[in-house]
Parts: structure tokens; C-alpha cells; sequence
């Protein structure tokens, strides 16, 4: 035989010379859950090894993250308060605006993104005003725009709307511009799906709707040709990056995504992928560093510039990205 390729794989230095993939610790977005209080570390049982932290703690835990590698966090809050009009989103004095501002005044040099949505501070949480049992798109953009403004007025260095209305991305990038922020960039969840993946998530951040799904506004989870339409569109309207939502049962949209996509292309390792991998570690069936490792290449061989994930702490701590 002329040609073997197993020659190239014959020992550790060299298949890290020859490896196709590599992961930029600078690439990982470490997503966190404030709330209000003091003194506030509350784990979240359906995502082992993630808390809920009010923001004395947030700023704790933040230096052992930037001790870490941890460069960007994306911040999610959880308010006391929910109403039918989301108030608490926008509120200048809400949970992620003073998280913002304590974060940016003890650790300048991290990069904070907000998440905007409105379905962690709606009493129904849906994303978006409810009328007559339906969400109505249009009168939701502009308490989109008012909480990603609130959010750029506290310090954030970027805004994520994860929404999924029609036209919100541009109703940002004008809002944001009209107050003179337009340096701060737009991460838009482009083809976030009706997903399964979510169920953690909603736990920990306490948004699961009150009726219904969101089905009429996220997208169909069998529906790729419909996921370049919608990061087509958010491009076209502004957005500075995309992201594909959730990751591992939707890598091919990611790969079309950034075949396609002249911006940078994200996507989110959800909750669910995260759960799934640590349940299956704490029961011994699966080598949980291998798998976390095997992951993160998957999504960056697939075509990610940035991939937000849960793992990102330990993932530098334990050294998973060589």
C-alpha cells in the first residue's frame, strides 16, 4: 500500500500537527443566571454544576471565571417582578442592568452580553405581548428595543435578542443608533427552534409559558431551507452576528449558516446538550471530559466562530480545548 493514512496518526504530536480543528479559548461565551438578594448561590438541579447568583456572588464567582480564561459571559436575569408588560426588562434599576453595571465596574476588560427577551419577565411567559391568546409581534418590538437600549445604557458590549419576532433586529439597530450606541453589536438568534433542548433552561431561568409553546414564533424543528431565510433576514436588517440555536441536533444548519453567512456565526450548546452530558457522567456511562471535548470540536468543525456553552469554565479549567 502507497498511501496510509494512519501514518499521520502514529503519536499525540502528530495528530495535533496535522489537526483540522482548533478551539479559541477567546471563542467560548460562558452564559450566567443573576437574580435578586444577597449572598445568593442557588444551584439549579436540572443543570448540575450551574447557580443562580445574586450579583455579590455573580462577582465572586467572576473572578474565579476571568481566573480561568473566561472572556465573555452572557448574562440572563430573573426578576421579583413579572407582569403583562415585561416592566422589569427595561427598567433602568432592573436585575441585568445593575449586574451590567457591577460586572463592567469590577471586571472592565470582560465582555458582557445581555440576552434580550422579554419571557423571563412576562406573568405568562411568552416572549412577547400577548393579545387575544396570541403574541403580537409588532407591539413587542418596541419593548424589545427599549430593553436592548436599557441594556447598552448600563455597559453591555452586546446584545443578543432571542426573541424570534419578525423585524426585531432592525428595531434595535435603529433604536441603539438613535441614542448613540451604534458600536454596540447585535448577536441576533437567528434560527432558534421550537426546541426540546430548553427544558433546563427554563428552569433555571424560571420562563416556561404559562399556556401554550412558542411554536408560532420559534422556528419548526424540521426546517433547515426556513433557518437561512431567517439569518439572511437578520443580517440584511443589521445583525453583527448569527447564531444557530440549539447545537449538537442541529449542526447542519450551523454548517449551512456559516457556508452562507458573511458575518460571524454562532451557536448556543443549550441546556439541554448540557444536562444530558452530565446525567450520563454522574451515572458512569460516559467519559464526561472526552465528550465535553468531542462537543466543542463538533461545533467548531461545523463552522463556529463562537460557541456559548456551559461547559465553558471547566472546559479551561480542565484543560478540554487542546
Amino acid at each position: 500500500m502507497i498511501i496510509r493514512p494512519r501514518r499521520l496518526r502514529k503519536n499525540e504530536t502528530l495528530r495535533n500537527m496535522v489537526a483540522e480543528t482548533a478551539v479559541n479559548p477567546d471563542s467560548l461565551v460562558y452564559p450566567m443566571f443573576v437574580v435578586e438578594g444577597e449572598g445568593i448561590k442557588e444551584p439549579i438541579p436540572s443543570m448540575p454544576g450551574q447557580f443562580r447568583f445574586s450579583i455579590d456572588e455573580l462577582l465572586r464567582e467572576l473572578d474565579v471565571c476571568v481566573l480561568a480564561g473566561i472572556k465573555s459571559i452572557m448574562l440572563f436575569g430573573i426578576p421579583n417582578h413579572k407582569d403583562e408588560t415585561a416592566t422589569c426588562a427595561y427598567d433602568d434599576e432592573g436585575i441585568v442592568q445593575r449586574a451590567v453595571r457591577s460586572v463592567k465596574a469590577h471586571f472592565a476588560k470582560l465582555n458582557v452580553i445581555t440576552d434580550v427577551c422579554l419571557c423571563e419577565y412576562m406573568s405568562h411567559g411568552h416572549c412577547g405581548i400577548v393579545k387575544d391568546g396570541e403574541v403580537d409581534n409588532d407591539a413587542t418590538l418596541e419593548l424589545l428595543a427599549k430593553t436592548a437600549l436599557s441594556h447598552a445604557q448600563a455597559g453591555a458590549d452586546m446584545v443578543a435578542p432571542s426573541d424570534m419576532m419578525d423585524g426585531r433586529v432592525a428595531a434595535i439597530r435603529e433604536c441603539l443608533d438613535a441614542h448613540g450606541f451604534q458600536n454596540v453589536p447585535i448577536m441576533a438568534y437567528s434560527a432558534k427552534f421550537a426546541s426540546a433542548y430548553y427544558g433546563p433552561f427554563r428552569d433555571a431561568a424560571d420562563s416556561a409559558p404559562q399556556f401554550g409553546d412558542r411554536k408560532s414564533y420559534q422556528m419548526d424543528v424540521r426546517n433547515g431551507r426556513e433557518a437561512m431565510r431567517e439569518v439572511a433576514l437578520d443580517i440584511e436588517e443589521g445583525a453583527d452576528i448569527v447564531m444557530v440555536k440549539p447545537g449538537l441536533a442541529f449542526l447542519d444548519v450551523l454548517r449551512t449558516a456559516a457556508d452562507m453567512s458573511d458575518v460571524p456565526v454562532a451557536v448556543y450548546n443549550v441546556s439541554g446538550e448540557y444536562s444530558m452530558v452530565k446525567a450520563a457522567a454522574q451515572m458512569g456511562w460516559i467519559d464526561e471530559n472526552a465528550i465535553i471535548r468531542e462537543n466543542l470540536f463538533a461545533f467548531k468543525r461545523a463552522g463556529a466562530d463562537i460557541i456559548i456553552t456551559y461547559h465553558a469554565k471547566e472546559a479551561l479549567e480542565k484543560g478540554l480545548l487542546k
